[in-house]
């Protein structure tokens, strides 16, 4: 037995940003998004559609919103003489993620601590519309929101089924403007999505009929989207990719790969699709053949896990994303226990699969001087 579950209304493709103003309707809104003069200009669009001005813009969302830029947005919201009915959410996860945030307190930054102490639940939080401008973080589709806390080195998870947006509207033109390396980055993260709930104690056949398809058109679609960056059906194949994802892990979360970027972010300040995506190829390499996993991968690589790796890692060599732990700063040492401290951790729970075996095949990498026999 098993269950399914994303209540999140979807309208997705060319055009879909035309069925904002039926969904706004007359409600005073507030639109959450970053500065600079390609949001500008997608927030001017984006409030045509919606038939009138919101009561304010907060455009000073950062990147991975800690603590302390989640107090400012809060402060801008609370101040409003009267509070939003609705919250519109412009940008990728770091912007969706703190509209949550924004949801669930309505401006009482007070009130975050004890929410994400699970000590409390979110008391009528205000409703909102999602539009992504990037294809990776499924943030669109999930009930949950990193909240970054940099002066303790830490990350907190929000969650709440309170907490799904009313309506995600997928405009692929919103995604035409990404650079590459965002592009690259949040597609990454997709992919994580999608093959971490797979090897996830979580996952049912919905989940995996999703992840499947996913991880399958990103490897598949990226490569031709960096070529031709304006393409808009590339653009268009790889948010549905990047949606299948969300769906995916919307109901399984995600596994140990997710918690071990956790620490990468942190401690390396690397960005967050890479720092969850290096670990990939060698958790895919873990896999047995005889096991039921290995027939996931074979449907994704057209090859069975070993060979499956191997063209894994091909394509991040393709993308320039060094999956050696080393080039990021970790000595063999200090990964491998990065790894067991991981495993330890709430979503390194969720991981399914043999934690010994990675580290044996970690520990041949490392004593090989990174050309392990599988390559020589």
């Amino acid at each position: 037995m098993f269950t399914y579950r994303n209540p999140v209304e979807l309208i997705a493709g060319e055009g879909a940003l035309s069925s904002l103003k039926s969904r706004v309707q007359a409600r005073p809104y507030v639109l959450l998004t970053h500065a600079g003069p390609v949001f500008e200009a997608l927030a001017a669009e984006l409030e045509t559609a919606a038939g009138h001005a919101p009561l304010l813009c907060i455009d000073t969302v950062a990147d991975n919103p800690d603590l302390d830029n989640l107090r400012e947005l809060c402060a801008q919201l609370a101040a409003l003489p009267t509070p939003p009915q609705l919250l519109i959410a412009l940008g990728g996860g770091s912007v969706i993620d703190a509209c949550k945030v924004l949801s669930a307190t309505g401006g009482r930054f007070d009130t975050l601590d004890a929410l994400l102490a699970e000590r409390a639940a979110p008391r009528d939080p205000t409703p909102f519309i999602a539009v992504p401008t990037t294809a990776g973080t499924g943030s669109e589709v999930t009930c949950w929101a990193t909240v970054w806390d940099r002066r303790n080195n830490r990350k907190h998870s929000l969650a709440h089924p309170s907490l799904y947006a009313q309506s995600a509207l997928l405009e692929p033109r919103f995604t035409a403007s990404l650079p590459a390396a965002l592009t690259v980055s949040t597609a990454l993260d997709a992919l994580s999505h999608a093959l971490e709930s797979l090897w996830n104690r979580n996952r049912n056949p919905v989940s995996a009929t999703f992840a499947i398809a996913a991880a399958r058109a990103i490897v598949r679609i990226l490569p031709a989207s960096l070529r031709a960056p304006r393409d808009l059906a590339l653009r268009e194949q790889l948010q549905l990719a990047s949606l299948y994802a969300g769906l995916a892990f919307s109901n399984t979360k995600t596994s140990l790969a997710h918690n071990i970027s956790y620490r990468i972010t942190l401690e390396k300040g690397v960005s967050h699709g890479i720092a969850c995506s290096i670990t990939l190829p060698m958790l895919v390499r873990a896999i047995g053949d005889g096991e039921p996993l290995a027939a996931d991968i074979e449907r994704i690589f057209d090859a069975p896990p070993a060979l499956a790796a191997q063209r894994l890692e091909a394509f991040f060599a393709e993308l320039g994303v060094a999956t050696d732990p080393r080039r990021y700063g970790y000595s063999p040492q200090q990964w491998q226990a990065l790894v067991r401290e991981s495993a330890e951790g709430q979503r390194g729970r969720n991981f399914s699969g043999d934690l010994g075996r990675l580290s044996r095949l970690y520990d041949e990498f490392f004593h090989s001087n990174g050309i392990p026999s599988w390559q020589s």
